[in-house]
């Protein structure tokens, strides 16, 4: 599918909608009559996870809009951004700059449409953290990227190349199992509910060095 397609499908089967628990930014979501999963189907397509809301970038979402100190005036990575809920939020709360970085294209169209839809200027790149160097930025923010083994190691070591560099970095994350407790301070919670489910707790975290203290699960 095209990406003139793709922005034509999302305008036309995702509704702009307010997030839960944010209405300050709008979206477009997915709604069951959607029928998104055509676009997984769409050659090597992954699942459209960006479609929906997740506990972890709700929460971080949050936290920035109600913190904008963390966020005012930096320049800011939004990793593995999806449709761009935490990217936006970041803008809005007065980052000096804003960048997403996401490896689905289909996600990356959805985040233009919500970036124009939500009057927020982002710069949007196509990237795999796992081939990702390490940016120019002052802050990293990290929603519901801790869901497998694999890939909560490389965003652990793209975080620990952030860290060389003194760069800071927030996690949000609903305490999934391979998140890094060990390597993580617990700032804040919210209650947040994903697509199709009741509410529960999203943490905020902060991403430091290796320590022998853990951060308790919910």
């Amino acid at each position: 599918m095209a990406l003139s397609d793709t922005a034509a499908f999302i305008r036309a089967n995702l509704p702009v909608l307010p997030v839960p628990g944010i209405a300050e930014i709008r979206l477009h979501k997915a709604v069951p009559s959607s029928r998104v999963g055509r676009l997984a189907a769409d050659g090597d397509a992954p699942p459209p996870y960006w479609a929906h809301h997740w506990a972890g970038g709700l929460a971080l979402a949050r936290h920035v809009l109600d913190h904008p100190e963390s966020v005012a005036g930096r320049r800011v990575l939004d990793l593995g951004a999806g449709s761009g809920l935490v990217a936006i939020a970041a803008a809005k709360a007065g980052a000096a700059q804003v960048t997403a970085v996401e490896p689905d294209r289909h996600a990356l169209t959805a985040l233009a449409l919500n970036a124009a839809l939500n009057d927020v200027r982002i710069d949007i790149r196509a990237a795999d953290v796992a081939a990702l160097e390490v940016p120019d930025v002052d802050l990293v923010l990290v929603g519901d990227l801790f869901y497998s083994d694999a890939l909560a190691g490389a965003v652990t070591a793209f975080l620990d190349h952030c860290l060389d560099r003194g760069i800071d970095a927030l996690v949000g994350d609903p305490w999934r199992r391979p998140l890094p407790l060990a390597r993580l301070d617990e700032i804040a919670r919210y209650e947040v509910a994903e697509t199709g489910g009741a509410a529960k707790p999203g943490g905020v975290f902060r991403f430091c060095r290796a320590r022998d203290g853990i951060t308790p699960r919910p």
